[in-house]
């Protein structure tokens, strides 16, 4: 072998010795690099053959585990949740995921793509799911949310007149002592009334004329600060009265009462609210009796068990099941 052929085999088998280390470090890097944190998310809900049945459950316990990992939480009031394994989970491995809730049946299920969203469906106990209807049920029927909002009207409650005089004589040099008319020619004189509209009230389009004397040599001007009104007015012949006129307001803010219908599927019932809706309260027929149910911020009812989200829009969302006993006409 010539010794230009012995310098290219070295040359080569360096380059190999090098790919080959090179592999050897990305593929031991690759086994033992750090996983990154695998998130779960997913929702619960009641399982129910009618879709709009299966509604969101809330306070749902839900652990996932996969070997050394877990993790655990609750679903929120939409049913979501969202669970984080560190360190996450390497394929081909699986996750187990478990639901506990009072008065369902827990539910265990093995996923192997961690990735995807899962929804689980939990089967309520027969005391607290759809048992068949019996006789001895209580009857809810038409049932009707009612509450209040604020709202502000505004109304007239009356009108504004005054008369004043703006006392002075004419024809009278002014010589540079104001007040003067407005060329400077003339002494003139100036009068500014202040009137108050009373608490709560206040003036609307006010107007001012003069109605007597020498109108032509008069200027007037009103300024409305709401429940006040400032009138000011320049003379510079003989006295002249002026009239000033006003329309009197009063804004109030009261109490409407309105109605929203909830929408019942099977044994649930849901409804919405404005975000600034106050003092809610469900109207029903009970066994032929109309009675009515305060809703308040425990959102406990005799009858059935509820739970308040609010959306993104700031309207709250209502949504209640029926307990053991009872049944939706």
């Amino acid at each position: 072998m010539t010794r230009s052929r012995k310098v290219a085999f070295s040359a080569g088998a360096a380059a190999f010795c090098l790919i080959a280390a090179g592999l050897g470090f990305a593929w031991y890097w690759y086994k033992t690099r750090p996983t990154p944190n695998t998130v779960l998310i997913g929702a619960v809900l009641r399982q129910a053959r009618d879709a709009r049945s299966q509604t969101p459950i809330a306070g749902v316990a839900v652990i996932a585990s996969s070997g050394s990992s877990t993790a655990q939480g609750r679903s929120d009031l939409a049913g979501l949740f969202r669970l984080t394994l560190s360190p996450g989970v390497k394929p081909p491995r699986t996750v187990t995921l478990s639901f506990r809730r009072a008065g369902y049946e827990p539910l265990e299920v093995t996923i192997s793509d961690p990735g995807r969203i899962y929804i689980a469906r939990l089967a309520p106990i027969s005391s607290a799911g759809n048992p068949a209807a019996t006789e001895s049920d209580i009857v809810i029927g038409d049932p009707r949310v009612r509450y209040s909002v604020k709202t502000t009207a505004t109304q007239n409650i009356g009108s504004f007149a005054r008369a004043f005089e703006v006392f002075n004589t004419g024809d009278i040099l002014c010589n540079g002592r104001p007040p003067c008319s407005p060329d400077g020619k003339w002494k003139a004189a100036t009068t500014s009334v202040t009137y108050d509209a009373g608490g709560g009230n206040e003036f609307r389009d006010p107007r001012v004329s003069c109605i007597a004397g020498p109108c032509p040599f008069t200027t007037a001007n009103v300024s409305n600060l709401g429940r006040t009104l400032r009138v000011s007015a320049l003379d510079w012949s003989d006295t002249t009265t002026f009239f000033v006129e006003a329309e009197v307001i009063r804004t109030q803010t009261s109490d409407m009462v309105r109605y929203a219908f909830p929408v019942v599927f099977g044994n649930g019932m849901n409804f919405t609210l404005p975000g600034t809706a106050g003092g809610p309260s469900i109207e029903a027929d009970v066994n032929g009796q109309d009675i009515v149910f305060p809703v308040g911020p425990d959102m406990r009812l005799s009858w059935a068990t509820c739970t308040l989200e609010a959306n993104a829009d700031g309207s709250k969302l209502y949504r209640c099941q029926l307990k053991p006993g009872y049944r939706f006409r």
